[in-house]
């Protein structure tokens, strides 16, 4: 066979070897494609297989064990919306949503503040900057459980150093179990002790990709060292604040740990349920009080919960920036 070739007026013929290698053989396309089209598939394919198997599908069961009268080891009866019905008519379980806002109010908010700030004094030129930049790490390597026990002794009643510190001024011994806003307080603290470092070197770390002509450009024109701040780092950072702003709203909405041990590890959050999280609630009634189905509509809520939450932040954030 032969393999005619119109190059404009004139017509040649290929040799039969050419014409074999003119179009790569079947196998080597197909390998050619693959690794072209389904390679970036198959290597990021680990990732959304693993999120299916532990990310959608509990979501999907949870959201069918809350329609149901769930037993461990019994009946599991189709009720449809009534645990979402008890769940909105519970005090109980809103008073844990209160909670859980409060802590996350008073926790976040100067976290988050207090973690700009330390990052952009850890970005000038110090002494043992590197030393320091590693510190601030050193209460996020530390174990939850030994923060918190440190923590509930500090703000012990009678022997806690807080109190001691407070007696100085005149003030009473505080229980700071007792009350709804000194629980809220302490467990705040704790919180904020463990993630502001965290939060530093994320800012410190999105500062370092700042040109440093914009700040040369700034002082040339006579703008003081806060005025670069709020008037360059800050804008800039915006992306990086709304990241850090989302994941601290997840953290906040799903505290545990640090109330579980500042309540020696119960789950009713003090004699009245002071300081009783939202995961404390679904912890409690889901494997304490064996209510499976009442357990997921809660959880199922917080997750909308979580949601708005982070849509609103997020808006704030853009909003805030755009009015700068």
């Amino acid at each position: 066979m032969s393999l005619d070739v119109d190059a404009g007026h004139r017509t040649r013929t290929l040799p039969s070897n050419q014409r074999r290698h003119a179009r790569p053989p079947g196998p080597r396309r197909l390998l050619s494609w693959l690794d072209l089209r389904a390679a970036p598939y198959f290597f990021v394919s680990p990732y959304f297989v693993l999120f299916a198997i532990f990310g959608i599908f509990p979501l999907i069961f949870t959201l069918w064990v809350s329609l149901h009268d769930w037993q461990l080891a019994g009946d599991k009866t189709f009720i449809g919306m009534e645990n979402y019905t008890e769940l909105l008519a519970d005090d109980k379980f809103w008073n844990s949503v209160v909670n859980t806002v409060g802590i996350f109010v008073i926790a976040t908010v100067p976290q988050l503040l207090l973690a700009l700030l330390l990052a952009n004094a850890l970005n000038k030129k110090l002494r043992g900057r590197l030393v320091l930049r590693l510190s601030v790490l050193a209460p996020l390597v530390t174990s939850v459980v030994a923060v918190a026990v440190v923590f509930t002794q500090l703000y012990g009643r009678d022997y806690g150093l807080v109190n001691w510190l407070l007696s100085l001024f005149g003030v009473d011994a505080i229980h700071w179990q007792n009350e709804k806003w000194t629980s809220w307080i302490a467990i705040a603290t704790m919180v904020d002790w463990r993630w502001t470092g965290y939060n530093a070197i994320i800012y410190l770390a999105a500062m370092q990709t700042i040109p440093k002509d914009l700040y040369e450009a700034a002082a040339i024109d006579g703008a003081s060292p806060r005025r670069q701040f709020w008037g360059i780092t800050v804008p800039l950072l915006k992306p990086t604040i709304i990241f850090t702003v989302i994941v601290s709203t997840i953290g906040g909405f799903t505290l545990f740990a640090e109330p579980v041990m500042f309540g020696a590890g119960l789950m009713t959050g003090g004699t009245t349920g002071q300081f009783q999280t939202v995961a404390m609630f679904i912890v409690k009634e889901g494997f304490r009080d064996f209510q499976y189905g009442y357990a997921a509509a809660a959880a199922w809520i917080l997750f909308l919960l979580i949601l708005i939450s982070a849509l609103i932040n997020f808006a704030l954030v853009r909003g805030l920036g755009r009015s700068r």
